[in-house]
C-alpha cells in the first residue's frame, strides 16, 4: 500500500491534483441495490466508463451500457478503451463518446488531464486494476464505483465498492450488478446492442464475394486462433472437423481471425483434404459482427470473436480447457462448450504444466465436435 501512496502523490502532484483526502484513506461504502444516491442523480449525468481490454472483456460489458441507457436515457456515457479495440466499442448501441488510449503511463497520464476536464459525474471501472482505478479517480467524477475484489489496490480508489458474492458468476452477470447497484432494473434478457452499420455489412458482402461465397446462404465460421497457447484445440482436430463436415453438407466452412492466424491457417491447409476460405486477416474488426450475424453457427476456441458470435445470437460449439465456461464461456442459452475432464482444469494458466500436456483440450474429439454441431446446423435457429 506504500508503494500506492507513493505513486498516487507523485501522479496526482503531475496532474495537479489534491491527493491528501485520497491519501488519508476515502470514504468507501458497500452499496446495495437500487441506492438511491445514485439513481436520483443519473438521468442527466456525464459518466465515464473504464474497460480498456481485452475483446471478450468489453464484449461481456456491453450489456451494461444497454442496462444504464435503458434506466437513464438522458445520461452521456463515454467508454474509455484500448485504441485497438475503440472500432468495435464505435459499434455499441448506447455509447456516446469514444476515447481510445494507448497503454502507456504517459499516454494514461496525459488522459487523466483530459478526462478531469470534462467533468463526469460519476466513473465506472469494470477493469479492476490499478491503473483503471487510479484513472477513475483522477477524473474528478464525485461518484467512483468498482468491484470489491479489483486487484492491484484497485479499490482504494472507489468511492463506493460493489460486493462479488459468486466466484463462478459469469462476467455477463458480474458486471451487470454494478449496473444493479447504481438503479438500473435488471434486464429480462442482456442486450449486447452491436449496430450493424450499412458500411460494414456491405464491405462484408464485398469480401465475401470475391471469395466465392454468399453470407445469405448457410455457412459456418471456424476461429482457430486463441491469445494464450493454452487455449488452442489441435490444429489436427480442426482439420478433422473441416473434412467431416464438408464431405456431410458442403456448407463453406469460413475461417476468421486476425492477420496472425494466417501461419495457421497455411498449416490448415496441408492437413486437410477439403477446401476452406481463410478470411484471417481480411475482416476489420468494425465489420465482425456484421460478417458473425450472418452466420449458421460457429466453431471456435475460447476467444473474443467467440464472445461476438454469442452476443450476436449466434449459435457456438466452444472448446474450453484452462478457462472456466461458468465465468466466461458463450453467454446465452444454445450453445455448447466441450471440456476434457481433468483434475487441474480449470487452471487460468497460460502455461500447461500437466502431464500429458493439455489434455483438458486434447481429449475432445473432432468427432465430439461434429456431433454436436449437427443439430445445430439442420435446425439454423439463431439463439436469441
Amino acid at each position: 500500500m506504500d508503494d500506492v501512496r507513493i505513486i498516487t502523490r507523485g501522479l496526482a502532484s503531475f496532474l495537479g491534483i489534491d491527493a491528501q483526502g485520497l491519501l488519508e484513506g476515502p470514504s468507501v461504502s458497500s452499496i446495495n441495490p437500487l441506492d438511491s444516491r445514485f439513481s436520483s442523480v443519473l438521468n442527466n449525468a456525464r459518466i465515464l466508463l473504464i474497460k480498456p481490454s481485452s475483446l471478450g472483456d468489453i464484449v461481456h460489458a456491453l450489456p451494461v451500457v444497454s442496462a444504464i441507457k435503458a434506466q437513464w436515457p438522458g445520461s452521456h456515457l463515454t467508454w474509455v478503451v484500448k485504441r485497438q479495440w475503440a472500432d468495435l466499442v464505435e459499434r455499441a448501441e448506447g455509447v456516446d463518446r469514444v476515447w481510445p488510449v494507448d497503454m502507456t503511463v504517459g499516454s494514461w497520464i496525459r488522459e487523466g488531464r483530459a478526462l478531469r476536464a470534462q467533468r463526469f459525474d460519476l466513473a465506472i471501472d469494470l477493469q479492476g486494476l490499478f491503473r483503471s482505478g487510479i484513472l477513475a479517480w483522477f477524473s474528478g467524477a464525485p461518484m467512483c464505483i468498482g468491484f470489491a475484489n479489483g486487484r492491484e489496490g484497485s479499490p482504494w480508489f472507489y468511492s463506493d465498492r460493489v460486493p462479488v458474492t459468486d466466484p463462478d458468476i459469469h462476467a455477463v452477470d458480474r458486471y451487470l450488478s454494478v449496473a444493479a447497484a447504481l438503479g438500473a432494473s435488471p434486464p429480462d434478457k442482456p442486450r449486447f446492442g452491436f449496430k450493424l452499420l450499412e458500411e460494414d455489412m456491405a464491405a462484408v458482402l464485398e469480401i465475401a464475394e470475391g471469395r466465392g461465397f454468399s453470407v445469405d446462404r448457410p455457412w459456418i465460421a471456424m476461429n482457430i486462433g486463441a491469445r494464450w497457447p493454452t487455449k488452442r484445440w489441435p490444429l489436427e482436430s480442426f482439420a478433422a472437423v473441416v473434412d467431416q463436415l464438408y464431405e456431410a453438407r458442403r456448407d463453406p466452412l469460413v475461417m476468421i481471425g486476425g492477420s496472425e492466424e494466417r501461419a495457421d491457417t497455411k498449416r490448415l491447409k496441408v492437413l486437410t483434404k477439403s477446401p476452406f476460405i481463410d478470411l484471417c486477416g481480411e475482416i476489420p474488426l468494425k465489420c465482425l459482427p456484421s460478417l458473425l450475424s450472418k452466420a449458421t453457427a460457429m466453431i471456435t476456441n475460447d476467444s473474443g470473436p467467440m464472445h461476438i458470435a454469442a452476443g450476436l445470437g449466434v449459435p457456438v460449439v466452444a472448446m474450453f480447457g484452462p478457462t472456466s465456461a461458468a465465468r466466461t464461456g458463450p453467454y446465452g442459452t444454445g450453445h455448447h462448450v466441450l471440456s476434457g475432464q481433468v483434475s487441474c482444469s480449470p487452471c487460468f494458466s497460460r502455461v500447461c504444466r500437466h502431464n500429458p500436456e493439455m489434455e483438458c483440450l486434447h481429449v475432445v474429439t473432432p468427432t465430439q465436435v461434429v456431433d454436436v454441431i449437427r443439430p445445430l446446423l439442420t435446425a439454423h435457429v439463431p439463439c436469441r
